[in-house]
């Protein structure tokens, strides 16, 4: 079975070259985007193809399935020396072992086949090519697996995606996958591959993307939640047999391999993860090398993003990537979940944005699979701040933990609740301290809160309540581009941090000295508490939308602000482990399809 595809960058996805191939001479080598190869301009040119999408994840392929013997399948045109090399890691160091060196000759039509020889140890495997002329080229290939047709599983596949008004992203994911799959008579995915699409907008144009397997269905704009709910259960009762919903994002880059190696993963699996997830990655979009999360743990509501950072074009990072951590969820950007665990008993919470993927997970996921090249890219979370967040996060959090962490009691939740309280005040983003109150007072009063409450309705009432960001140009102040540069980088000394504190971040002193009118801009998303110490007045700035909103210090709304903290701790103390045990015990209500069906008015 062809297990994997060998890859060259693509337009319009990633043209990261060092995630598909590396060499100390890159000025030797020539891609032709146009004609798909990769040229070696002069003899002895050599390429490294051990890479984040061209390696093969042998400790994975061993431990989750049972292939067997691997080869790989090259397709090069000219004269090439191939080395096969073994990687693995040992108390944090990366072990190498330089396999057979044959002379491979090809006319770029016919693959060349080696033998790979892997050895327990190793995690992964790669390859090097020489050219022994001028001109050579490399065209792809793929790796290839022996498998017992006895034992592979029948896998179909139902790309599950939610939107809202996001009509490009979603007319330009749906073209590549006709184009690569759907449409594609050599995709192993043809036939085993329908996409279920619920538009929460009611904007996309159903009559033109509407087939027999391309499903678009308009539904309530109930975030999240309430949109891939619904394309669950418009899987659930499809005439189309799927057994794994892939659920993500609308507005994500993808590569088609990553569908194709995750049918063949799925293909493969051995008895005992019958039930397995598979997880994307996701890399950031402006930075397409770097990852932001492979798997994740919850700790209780202090998320944890594994392998947060690594630099794929990095050789130790692509071995280091393989190496199993534990793994609670995975972000419904790309998450492959078996349907076996989807049931009319057993679906999401509404609980509309921020938290559905990770209790879904937490509740299902026993095993989740994470491998090199299977992945998104994504627009990173720090340009992307929206004051009702505040609200959602912690009442979400809440019912996380009511059903997942029994220890989280009212004294550790007060901590954290004071914490996020402080972060807006010294802010000045008083407005937010509301949102936080109503929030966990509407976890106090139950599942009945959830039952009852119209999620569309409910949202625009917490975005009225928020700040909204309108575009610079409206605001009655002056946006300083230098002074908002200056303020991505500033920070205090040992001294100036104490003063900092012991004045509660500049409310005991005067402010200091601007010109009427003149504000201090700062980031809106990855803002720090310096940025605020001694300020007036704060343009909160998101350059990636050209859009802000104001804040100013105000003494009477902080103490307002002290207020609502009293009383909501007082709240707490009187009701939090009663609400946690209700909410235990009657969250089955509102994860059955009886009640979605309702909630989503269908």
């Amino acid at each position: 079975m062809k297990i994997q595809n060998l890859m060259l960058p693509q337009m319009n996805v990633c043209m990261e070259s060092e995630l598909f191939y590396r060499s100390s001479e890159m000025r030797n080598l020539t891609y032709s985007p146009d004609e798909d190869k990769l040229i070696f301009c002069t003899p002895h040119a050599h390429c490294d193809f051990t890479t984040y999408f061209n390696s093969l994840s042998i400790g994975k392929w061993r431990k989750y399935t049972h292939v067997g013997a691997v080869s790989l399948h090259v397709v090069v045109d000219g004269h090439f020396m191939l080395t096969s090399q073994y990687y693995g890691l040992q108390r944090g160091c990366t072990t190498r072992r330089a396999g057979k060196t044959v002379e491979i000759t090809g006319n770029g039509a016919t693959p060349v086949m080696v033998v790979l020889e892997p050895q327990p140890e190793d995690i992964l495997i790669g390859f090097h090519l020489t050219a022994l002329e001028t001109g050579c080229a490399f065209l792809g290939g793929w790796y290839e697996g022996e498998t017992n047709p006895a034992l592979e599983r029948k896998v179909n596949l139902a790309v599950n995606i939610c939107t809202f008004r996001r009509e490009a992203y979603m007319m330009r994911n749906l073209k590549m996958l006709k184009e690569r799959i759907l449409d594609n008579t050599e995709s192993p995915l043809v036939g085993h591959l329908h996409v279920f699409v619920s538009d929460n907008g009611h904007t996309l144009p159903m009559e033109e993307l509407n087939s027999d397997v391309i499903h678009v269905v308009p539904n309530k704009n109930v975030g999240g939640a309430g949109g891939f709910t619904r394309g669950l259960i418009e899987i659930m009762h499809s005439d189309y047999p799927a057994t794994h919903a892939i659920m993500m994002d609308d507005d994500i880059v993808i590569e088609s391999e990553a569908l194709e190696r995750t049918f063949a993963l799925l293909r493969c699996r051995r008895d005992e993860y019958a039930d397995m997830f598979v997880g994307g990655a996701m890399l950031r979009l402006d930075q397409p090398y770097r990852q932001v999360e492979s798997g994740a743990t919850w700790n209780a509501g202090k998320l944890i993003s594994n392998k947060a950072g690594f630099d794929m074009r990095e050789l130790y990072c692509c071995i280091a990537n393989e190496v199993d951590e534990r793994c609670e969820y995975n972000a419904w950007w790309y998450c492959c979940t078996p349907m076996s665990v989807v049931n009319p008993e057993n679906l999401p919470l509404p609980i509309f944005i921020r938290g559905d993927d990770l209790e879904y997970g937490l509740r299902n996921m026993k095993t989740l699979v994470l491998m090199n090249g299977i992945c998104v890219w994504h627009e990173p979370f720090e340009f992307k701040y929206s004051s009702c967040l505040q609200y959602y996060i912690l009442r979400n959090l809440l019912y996380c933990n009511a059903l997942h962490f029994i220890r989280y009691d009212k004294w550790r939740f007060l901590v954290k609740l004071y914490r996020n309280m402080a972060r807006e005040l010294v802010y000045y983003r008083y407005q937010n301290i509301d949102l936080l109150d109503r929030g966990v007072r509407d976890f106090y009063k139950g599942v009945d809160f959830l039952l009852t409450t119209d999620g569309e309705k409910l949202h625009s009432k917490i975005i009225a309540s928020g700040y909204k960001s309108v575009p610079v140009e409206e605001l009655s102040c002056t946006y300083d581009p230098v002074e908002y540069a200056v303020s991505l980088h500033e920070c205090d000394g040992r001294v100036a941090k104490i003063l900092r504190l012991m004045s509660g971040n500049g409310y005991l002193l005067p402010a200091r000295r601007r010109k009427p009118g003149d504000t201090k801009p700062v980031s809106m998303a990855t803002c720090r508490p310096y940025n605020y110490f001694r300020e007036r007045t704060i343009l909160n700035y998101d350059e990636t939308s050209g859009k802000a909103f104001i804040t100013h210090k105000s003494y009477r709304e902080l103490f307002r602000c002290l207020g609502v903290a009293a009383r909501l701790t007082c709240t707490t103390l009187r009701h939090y482990t009663h609400a946690v045990e209700d909410f235990r015990k009657e969250s089955q209500r509102v994860t059955n399809e009886a009640f979605w069906k309702k909630y989503l008015g269908i």
